[in-house]
């Protein structure tokens, strides 16, 4: 809800403001700095509209402003400065005779006064007091009628600011209903409009709440109209800096196959479109068809790589048929996915599994009975044993990695005069729990199972928690986990050896792209560090990229012949070779900024380095609109408002992806049906009760220690176990 309320504020402040993340970007939230979407120049936020509407002063218009952009907010700030009270004093002054110089003086004054009162609210009464008394002086029925006009001037003014506020706060409601997917009936609710009613309290207004009929039409045709211009300038740089075409296939409750196809580049992902594949589910040719279609509709020369969402399925049986009929493009799988497979995998280890089952029986203990729950915060402080996450195969490790952090707090509870007096101390299920937690085996266990799973868990929030491109650093995050690994087991190749042998199965079989390995050989903050090293596999993925990505023969001749001088840093080279040069850049932009001496090899390392190597999955978006628009028997004009509003729906969320990015895996709330706090042999009901939940809001007394561990969101608990901090920086 803080978006649509900060929209609304937004709105009523300033009639002809503007949301600043439509065209601009923030870059410093403590000097207001803001970067144009459009131009790429970095000014205040205050003045960006004038920098858009091409206003000239103390900013300089902006060139590449679309003119649907433009216009208004150009007409809009004129306007306002046209109706300004000094400035229609001006206009009118010529009213009085020429031949009456002292009389235009004492217009003069009011035009001051006036000019000052609309600046100056608080001096108001002052300064109308002295031009009153300057009109009573002159007599004249020239200043009656200056008078008169400035007041309907002034009113007339006023209606069309109320007339723009309330259409721009509707508009403001209207993204708000499109973004989040938000049934329009709503609308008609008491409590939501007493709820937007209440948000204009402040500043003495009440907002015109759109209707369903406003939703459906204007409203949805404005926002329609400026997400294709979004749409358009994103396009546009497929060009120069190539894309992936995200595949997003899901299952849906009537059991069909659906799909939505998402393009990422560096400006930023779009939705496309979504399919129905229910059909040709069993057609290779078909499903190869289809997507032969998605890639031309994008630009055969554009795309650089599919990514897939899954290994199995129609998708895998797509895949392995893909790389041999498209030869100009890559097949991948998402990154985020392979990754979660391997800690699946190793989670099935006897020895891990041994471990996760004796910390669920903790977890379902404390968090199945809200008396020992409260014990438990009054020992950590904290509500929750278990770390909820939105990835599914890394919460077990990730909570495993919170209760080792938690040792102290938990021996600390377990041996305390609080537990012994409880009612669940002396029962069987809780003297197991109790015997577990005093078991040094137990915690040995679990400091092993997180050396061998944190550096990947450690290598998806990095790849998860970054907007910008991978690709030149993949190969060498999953190289330092797996290293990360084999150090932290203390090189015991009985230890280590499992968990590589299923990381390599995973990464040769899926994950692993000829993009990664020339990825990795183009970076420059990885190819000039001292540890780079070219093994047969980076050169044969170099190859292959050249060979499949360059048509022209004398093309690829050029790039063999410029990698030389990349290798040995000679030419512009040799000036970002620097570590301060290399730093500075990410490495698409330091080939834009040290490459132009060698375009053709510039151009093919841009196009590489600027691809992501995660999925759709990442965006988390909705699929319930996409459903709905793909069932059959929909009336022709609601099918086509419904296309129009899943459209708006799906680029809201990937364009506001950014602004939500937290950088970790932590997810709000745990599932209340997870079987890490639910065992259904021995679910019981609350021994107090529905209501013994509202207990659990418990504040920590004065005087209790805390001697609790540091936690995901801190710092880690052995530094062995974490990914090293240069590949961290460099992605993040």
């Amino acid at each position: 809800m803080s978006c649509l309320f900060q929209s609304i504020k937004m709105a009523s402040d300033d009639v002809f403001n503007f949301n600043i993340y439509d065209h601009g970007t923030v870059v410093d939230r403590k000097k207001y700095r803001v970067q144009c979407n459009y131009c790429g120049k970095e000014l205040k936020s205050s003045r960006l509209k004038y920098h858009l509407g091409g206003i000239r002063g103390n900013v300089v218009p902006c060139e590449k402003a679309p003119e649907n952009v433009k216009e208004p907010l150009r007409n809009n700030l004129l306007d306002i400065k046209r109706g300004s009270p000094s400035v229609q004093i001006g206009e009118i002054k010529n009213l009085d005779s020429p031949g009456k110089r002292d009389r235009s003086s004492k217009c003069n004054s009011v035009k001051r006064f006036k000019c000052e009162a609309s600046q100056h609210p608080s001096c108001e009464s002052e300064s109308y007091t002295e031009t009153e008394s300057e009109l009573e002086e002159s007599g004249t029925q020239n200043v009656s009628i200056l008078s008169k006009r400035i007041g309907s001037q002034t009113s007339i003014n006023a209606e069309k600011k109320k007339d723009s506020l309330s259409l721009q706060t509707q508009r403001c409601i209207g993204r708000f209903f499109y973004e989040m997917g938000i049934e329009f009936s709503v609308a008609n609710s008491p409590s939501f409009r007493n709820m937007i009613n209440a948000t204009f309290y402040h500043v003495q207004a009440k907002c015109e709440i759109p209707s369903c009929q406003d939703l459906k039409g204007w409203i949805l045709h404005e926002e329609v109209k400026e997400m294709q211009e979004y749409v358009k300038r994103i396009r546009q740089s497929w060009a120069s800096t190539g894309c992936s075409i995200l595949l997003d296939g899901w299952i849906d409750e009537s059991g069909q196959n659906l799909v939505s196809f998402i393009v990422d580049c560096p400006q930023g992902p779009i939705y496309l479109r979504s399919a129905d594949v229910s059909a040709i589910i069993g057609d290779v040719d078909a499903l190869q068809l289809l997507l032969d279609g998605v890639i031309e509709e994008v630009g055969v020369t554009n795309v650089v790589q599919i990514i897939a969402c899954s290994t199995s399925g129609w998708m895998g049986d797509l895949g392995k048929q893909f790389m041999k009929r498209q030869r100009t493009v890559f097949w991948t799988v998402s990154a985020s996915h392979c990754i979660e497979l391997m800690l699946e995998k190793i989670g099935m280890l006897d020895s891990v599994q041994r471990v996760l089952d004796k910390t669920k029986t903790i977890t379902r203990f404390i968090h199945g009975h809200t008396s020992v729950m409260k014990i438990l915060r009054y020992f950590t402080g904290d509500c929750n044993l278990i770390m909820p996450s939105n990835v599914r195969s890394a919460m077990p490790f990730m909570t495993i990695e919170n209760i080792v952090s938690k040792k102290n707090n938990l021996t600390a509870m377990f041996v305390s005069s609080e537990w012994n007096n409880s009612d669940w101390a002396t029962t069987t299920e809780g003297t197991r729990v109790a015997d577990l937690v005093k078991d040094h085996s137990f915690w040995t266990g679990a400091r092993m199972v997180l050396k061998t799973t944190i550096p990947l868990v450690r290598a998806l929030c990095l790849i998860r928690g970054t907007d910008k491109p991978q690709v030149g650093y993949i190969y060498e995050t999953m190289d330092q986990a797996k290293e990360t690994i084999k150090e932290g087991v203390s090189n015991k190749k009985s230890e280590y050896m499992p968990v590589w042998e299923i990381i390599d199965e995973i990464w040769d079989k899926h994950l692993h792209s000829p993009l990664h390995a020339a990825g990795y050989y183009l970076n420059p903050s990885l190819f000039y560090s001292s540890d780079f090293y070219s093994d047969p596999e980076v050169s044969f993925g170099l190859l292959c990229c050249i060979v499949r990505m360059v048509q022209d023969q004398s093309t690829q001749d050029s790039i063999s012949l410029q990698l030389d001088e990349y290798r040995r840093a000679k030419g512009s080279f040799s000036q970002g070779g620097t570590i301060d040069q290399i730093n500075k850049f990410s490495p698409a932009e330091w080939w834009s900024e040290f490459g132009e001496e060698y375009p053709e090899l510039q151009k093919f390392a841009t196009r590489i380095l600027s691809q992501t190597c995660d999925g759709a999955s990442r965006y988390g978006l909705k699929r319930s609109l996409s459903e709905k628009l793909l069932k059959k028997g929909m009336n022709r004009i609601e099918k086509h408002r419904l296309s129009d509003l899943t459209f708006v729906h799906y680029n809201l969320q990937l364009k506001n992806f950014k602004l939500l990015l937290k950088g970790d895996m932590v997810a709000d709330e745990i599932d209340p049906m997870d079987d890490w706090i639910v065992d259904e042999s021995l679910e019981t009901e609350s021994e107090n009760g529905d209501s013994a939940w509202m207990e659990l809001n418990y504040t920590r007394p004065e005087g209790v220690p805390n001697v609790e561990g540091t936690s995901l969101r801190q710092a880690k608990e052995e530094p062995n176990i974490d990914i090293t901090n240069s590949i961290s920086t460099r992605i993040s």
